[in-house]
C-alpha cells in the first residue's frame, strides 16, 4: 500500500469506486485500514462512488462494523450522506444491522441522530419501518420473531438507547414511530414505545399526524386481535378518545362496521365519558 501514490489510491473504476470502497465492501480489514491511512493523508477519506457513498458507508451496508468503527477512528465524517440522504445510521437501521449501531456507538464519535434522509425519515423512523416489513411477512408468526425481525428490532431498541427522539415526526405526514408501528398493526412494537421510560408518555400517545392519533389510527385498522391489542393498550397508556381529528371525527367513528369492533365501539364510548379525569 505503500507503494501506491494518489494517483493509484484516488483511481476510481467504471461505478465509482476506490481500491479503499472495494476494500471495505469485501472485509478485507487490514488492507482497508492501511488504504484509509494513506487516503486520510491526502485528506479524501470520504471520497464518494457514483450513488454517493462514502467508503464508511460502504462498509455499513457490507455489515462490516470492525472497518465501520476504524474508518471513524481514523476521520471519516459520521454524518456523510449518500444520494438518497441515508447517513450511516440509516444504512444501519434499513437492513438491520446491530453491529455496524455497536460500531458508531463504541468508536465514541458524535453522529446525529436525527438526520433526515430524502423522504425526510430519521434513523429511528427508518429501523421502525424495517422491522414493521419482518414481522408481517406470511411467514412470520408474533410470538416468534426471525433473525432478520430481531435484528431490527434490536436496531430500534439501540437507537433508542442511544438518544434517539421517539417524538420526532416524519417530514412528508407529521407520522411519529407510534404512529407508524401503529399502522402496520403491530401490538409488540407498540407496546414497546409505551414503555419507553423518558417524556411524557400521554402527550407522546396523543400527538398527531396531520391531525390524526394514534388511537384514530388504531381504530381505523381491520378488525382483529392486534386491533383490539393496541386500541387497549394505547388506553391504557392515556390515549384521549374524546379527540377529533381535521374531519371532526373521534376514534370511535372510524370504527369499521359490522359485529367484530362492536367492544371496542362500547370501551371508547365508556372510555370518553371518562376522559375528561384523564387531562385533569
Amino acid at each position: 500500500m505503500l507503494a501506491l501514490g494518489p494517483q493509484q489510491l484516488l483511481a476510481q473504476d467504471e461505478e465509482g469506486d476506490t481500491l479503499l470502497h472495494l476494500f471495505a465492501a469485501r472485509g478485507l480489514r487490514w488492507a482497508a485500514y492501511a488504504a484509509a491511512e494513506m487516503l486520510q493523508m491526502y485528506k479524501h477519506l470520504d471520497i464518494r462512488e457514483h450513488k454517493g457513498k462514502t467508503p464508511l458507508l460502504v462498509a455499513a451496508a457490507a455489515n462490516q462494523p470492525l472497518i465501520v468503527e476504524d474508518l471513524l477512528n481514523l476521520g471519516a465524517e459520521p454524518n456523510a450522506a449518500d444520494h438518497q440522504g441515508r447517513s450511516v445510521l440509516h444504512v444501519a437501521a434499513t437492513y438491520g444491522l446491530p453491529g455496524v449501531l455497536s460500531a458508531v456507538f463504541n468508536s465514541g464519535v458524535q453522529v446525529d441522530l436525527e438526520a433526515r434522509d430524502f423522504e425526510g425519515l430519521t434513523p429511528l423512523h427508518t429501523a421502525i419501518l424495517a422491522l414493521n416489513v419482518a414481522m408481517n411477512t406470511p411467514d412470520s408468526s408474533p410470538r416468534v420473531l426471525s433473525t432478520e425481525a430481531r435484528d431490527r428490532l434490536t436496531c430500534v431498541q439501540m437507537l433508542l438507547h442511544m438518544g434517539a427522539d421517539h417524538t420526532s415526526q416524519e417530514i412528508k405526514s407529521n407520522k411519529t414511530v407510534l404512529h407508524l408501528a401503529v399502522q402496520a398493526a403491530n401490538p409488540t412494537l407498540v407496546q414497546l414505545l409505551l414503555e419507553l421510560p423518558r417524556g411524557d408518555l400521554r402527550a407522546f400517545v396523543n400527538m398527531k399526524a396531520h391531525g390524526n392519533t394514534a388511537l384514530h389510527m388504531a381504530a381505523a385498522l381491520p378488525p382483529g386481535p392486534p386491533q383490539e391489542a393496541i386500541v387497549r393498550r394505547l388506553l391504557a397508556a392515556g390515549a384521549d378518545p374524546t379527540l377529533r381529528n381535521l374531519e371532526n371525527e373521534q376514534p370511535v367513528h372510524l370504527l369499521r362496521p359490522g359485529p367484530g369492533p362492536e367492544g371496542l365501539r362500547q370501551l371508547l364510548k365508556r372510555s370518553g365519558v371518562a376522559a375528561p379525569g384523564l387531562s385533569s
